[in-house]
């Protein structure tokens, strides 16, 4: 591929090091669980290292999930305390789904992230490079905000919980154990008896960064991705206003800048195709785990409320927009997405096409068919991602929250 009418202007940036800035902080996320992808060049022990990464990160989030999900299902009877360890459960199960995802579309990962490589090794023009910087530097501020406000939230407020002490009978004697987000099944392990119960609580600790990671390394992935594809349709756009050029100095060129303008707008589609098909699923995941999560983080606010705990209270405030500002990103990005690829058609329509040779004018009108077919984001392919989506799903959790209420509290609803 040639792009014979890029003039490098001033000093070229290394491309290297450009994409590595802009996929810096999602590496950072998904090292440390084993969910970056390999290059093709890694060794058979660096492969055989990843798969026990990837395997020790699988046990410790079982050694949680699977515990809780047993004391939900077989040893709690009481339905408030059930309710308290929905919350966690579905965060962990969540967290376990995306790992899982993330891994069997490492092969697609790879390829967007070499396709981004090839787009910053192309771009010649100095326009063009500070373009492409500045949604990357978009990329990672969304990247960085979201594991902040991930961290601070579900992290700190198992570290906090866990750091108090809460006394449990035993028999004839009361013992003061550190209380666990994730209630354990006793048949399991017992918690109740040190040093079962600190063991137990720095596994829940890791376990939790881990699915943090998961979370926000799914969501860095999806707002790197798609401001790398916002900065090439920009890129296009500013190449399409360039396509006619002062009738002084001729448009014979025209046919052969608008076959460029061409193969990089099927390369952008292909491109955005790739990464809807990583995220399509992690997204679903996340729309109907969250959409049950922010129900049931809302009621626990309104229970809490008669004691007041500040510290439970802000605790699920924050993880409660933490959970909102995901699902806000994942919509937005399917939203400016699809109409920045609608503005395509629209762009070149724009352009003085009427000054270009016929032949060349004729080929716009591909142009304009091509961006009228838009790839749209999706959560699973049942629900197009956009701010119409995000709605949904804070009215849905809201209905869910009633019929919660109502169900627990019916004698109280009816006042």
């Amino acid at each position: 591929m040639t792009y014979s009418y890029h003039v490098t202007r001033g000093i070229e940036l290394p491309d290297r090091s450009d994409n590595n800035y802009s996929l810096q902080l999602t590496r950072w996320f998904l090292l440390p669980i084993g969910a970056w992808p390999q290059m093709s060049a890694a060794t058979r022990v660096e492969r055989l290292s990843s798969r026990v990464h990837i395997l020790v990160c699988t046990s410790i989030i079982a050694i949680i999930m699977v515990p809780c999900l047993l004391y939900v299902s077989l040893e709690e009877k009481d339905m408030e305390m059930k309710l308290s360890a929905m919350g966690p459960l579905s965060h962990w199960i969540m967290g376990m789904i995306n790992y899982w995802l993330l891994l069997t579309r490492g092969d697609d990962i790879r390829e967007c992230v070499l396709h981004m490589e090839s787009d910053w090794r192309i771009a010649r023009k100095l326009e063009d490079r500070q373009v492409m910087m500045r949604q990357a530097r978009i990329g990672r501020f969304v990247s960085g905000f979201c594991a902040v406000f991930m961290q601070s939230g579900t992290f700190l407020f198992a570290v906090g919980k866990s750091l108090s002490t809460t006394a449990v009978i035993v028999g004839n004697e009361t013992v003061l154990v550190h209380p666990m987000t994730c209630p354990m099944y006793t048949k399991f392990i017992d918690v109740r008896f040190s040093p079962a119960n600190e063991i137990m609580v720095v596994v829940e600790w890791l376990s939790c960064f881990i699915v943090n990671s998961v979370t926000v390394g799914a969501c860095s992935l999806d707002a790197v991705f798609a401001m790398h594809a916002y900065g090439q349709l920009n890129m296009l756009f500013a190449w399409l206003n360039e396509l006619v050029v002062d009738e002084d100095k001729g448009n014979e060129g025209a046919e052969q800048r608008l076959a460029v303008i061409v193969e990089h707008h099927l390369r952008v589609l292909s491109f955005i195709s790739r990464m809807e098909t990583v995220m399509r699923h992690i997204c679903l995941v996340e729309l109907l785990g969250c959409t049950m999560n922010m129900c049931l983080l809302a009621y626990y606010f309104i229970t809490n409320l008669d004691s007041f705990d500040t510290a439970k209270t802000t605790s699920y405030v924050i993880i409660y927009l933490s959970m909102a500002f995901n699902i806000f990103i994942f919509c937005y990005i399917g939203e400016i997405l699809t109409e920045q690829c609608k503005n395509v058609g629209e762009k070149a329509y724009m352009i003085d096409w009427y000054e270009l040779p016929h032949k060349t004018a004729l080929g716009l009108i591909l142009v304009i068919a091509r961006s009228s077919n838009v790839i749209k984001m999706t959560a699973g392919q049942l629900f197009q991602l956009s701010i119409a989506t995000f709605g949904d799903v804070i009215k849905t959790s809201v209905v869910y929250l009633n019929m919660l209420r109502t169900m627990r509290h019916p004698v109280r609803e009816l006042y």
